[in-house]
């Protein structure tokens, strides 16, 4: 990585999973609370237009902070970002649990969300820089993949338990135990990186332009489903938002210390590992949101019922992500465990696309989300390696933030084209006689063979990009070592 791992007096692994749990708790609570969305409107009584704000009051602010947050990572030190963040997102936390109305619920939410982008936006950042030695550092992001999509597949299981046997504050109350605990480990056993100084990035501007851009951005995907695409509001608010995001690059390119180097992106590694990602994630929220309405809405599972089906691809996810990939990496390289795991990935929809109205579980899901979980769980810490490999530990915080950004972004896109897709293609069969879960269940064939093709995608881009290897990309391959500067030099 171009500098040798920052030094503490603690053990680098207990690190690690401060950071894992920090980042499990923030991604957890993006689902949570979709399980206990109907007992909020409920208790608060939210009306259902307004009911959508409880998520999205999150949503947003989380979206357009990440690059912000990481770059403020880089110049400030990751650590007190990371801590900072940590903290208002469990005292937001507290404080949602205790909201009384429906307003005091979503201004609470948005602050949560901002805690939530800055804690995030540093974390890949530390875990890829806490070790040089290759195969160390194949486990450790193994374990923040782990971290990620174990947070999204356990998310409905704790959502359902806490709702159904406690109450929907406790969905919120539970975090503020755990940021406490965080900070207070954080502070004795993370490590201190000191910052590059704020006037090697302090581009005011430059963060104006892509805050706004980005939460504009997010804020018009996300309402485009309930207001429409054509809609006067979509229609004004999309080129506004790329306005905004064009002004910002074209702002990074002149100013003198940019707040995202553009130079970063001569990096094809990073620059494929993002488009990966896009495409990736775009269609993995395919099967967290349309999975869960199959089992409940067409085989009647209930909420618990169906956040307990999720249960095994997070298992598989954890043995992959935090036992296997590391190995496997080591032994065949990063490219090949991520094409591997896209080919898995795809075959997995592909299954999921033939369920069942009058399936069961065992034989109509379980098997798919099992190679799901494999096929995640060798790709994802494979793309975050070979992205994090072409960065300097510099820059690693803005390029942490980078990939949050661009998860992000693929999920509320991916979501939005596929519910598209669904309702059009549910309309048309309810409209041509089928009864209610057959017409659901072509709506989510469809979404199923989407979230293939977006997967589809992110493969042919990668095989494209990743034809010929880089000296940092196949650092985690056996007798190759990182060499500064020589990023994306091919091997000859």
């Amino acid at each position: 990585m171009g500098q040798p791992a920052p030094r503490t007096n603690s053990s680098p692994w207990l690190t690690i999973a401060l950071l894992c749990i920090g980042q499990m708790m923030i991604v957890i609570d993006q689902n949570i609370v979709n399980v206990a969305l109907p007992a909020v409107q409920k208790g608060l009584g939210i009306s259902a237009e307004n009911l959508v704000w409880v998520v999205n009051a999150y949503v947003i602010p989380f979206g357009g902070l990440l690059l912000l947050a990481g770059r403020l990572g880089d110049l400030i030190g990751r650590k007190t970002v990371f801590l900072t963040g940590i903290a208002l997102f469990g005292a937001s936390s507290l404080l949602c649990g205790f909201a009384s109305n429906e307003g005091t619920l979503i201004a609470f939410r948005f602050v949560q969300g901002v805690g939530g982008a800055i804690a995030s936006a540093c974390i890949l950042g530390m875990v890829a820089t806490m070790f040089s030695e290759p195969r160390r550092q194949a486990q450790a992001i193994g374990a923040y993949s782990f971290a990620s999509a174990g947070g999204g597949a356990v998310g409905p299981l704790l959502g359902g338990v806490l709702t159904e046997f406690l109450n929907w504050h406790w969905i919120f109350f539970i975090n503020a135990p755990i940021g406490a605990v965080l900070v207070l480990a954080g502070l004795r056993s993370i490590p201190k990186q000191p910052g590059q100084g704020l006037g090697k990035g302090t581009d005011f501007l430059g963060a104006a332009l892509v805050t706004v851009g980005m939460m504009l951005l997010v804020y018009t995907i996300v309402d485009a489903e309930k207001v429409g695409w054509a809609s006067a509001q979509t229609l004004l608010l999309l080129p506004l938002s790329l306005l905004l995001l064009a002004g910002f690059v074209i702002r990074q390119a002149t100013v003198a210390n940019p707040l995202l180097p553009l130079g970063l992106f001569r990096s094809r590694s990073l620059t494929a590992a993002n488009i990966v990602q896009f495409m990736m994630i775009a269609g993995m929220f395919g099967l967290l949101y349309f999975g869960t309405l199959y089992v409940q809405r067409v085989l009647g599972y209930s909420p618990l019922q169906a956040g307990l089906g999720f249960v095994p691809i997070a298992v598989v996810i954890a043995a992959v992500s935090l036992g296997l990939s590391a190995r496997l990496i080591t032994r065949f390289g990063q490219r090949s465990m991520l094409f591997s795991g896209l080919v898995l990935i795809v075959a997995a929809f592909g299954m999921l696309a033939f369920a069942r109205v009058d399936g069961t579980y065992v034989v109509d899901f379980l098997p798919a989300t099992l190679v799901m979980g494999l096929g995640f769980g060798l790709a994802a810490p494979a793309m975050m390696g070979l992205g994090m490999a072409a960065v300097s530990p510099e820059e690693s915080g803005i390029a942490s933030g980078l990939f949050n950004t661009t998860q992000q972004i693929g999920g509320a896109i991916g979501l939005t084209v596929l519910s598209a897709f669904v309702t059009a293609r549910t309309s048309s069969l309810t409209a041509a006689g089928k009864d209610e879960a057959s017409a659901l269940l072509g709506g989510y064939h469809v979404a199923f063979l989407l979230a293939a093709g977006f997967v589809l995608v992110a493969l042919l881009v990668g095989a494209a990009m990743l034809r010929t290897g880089s000296r940092t990309a196949e650092a985690a391959e056996p007798g190759r070592a990182a060499v500064p500067g020589t990023e994306d030099v091919p091997v000859l």
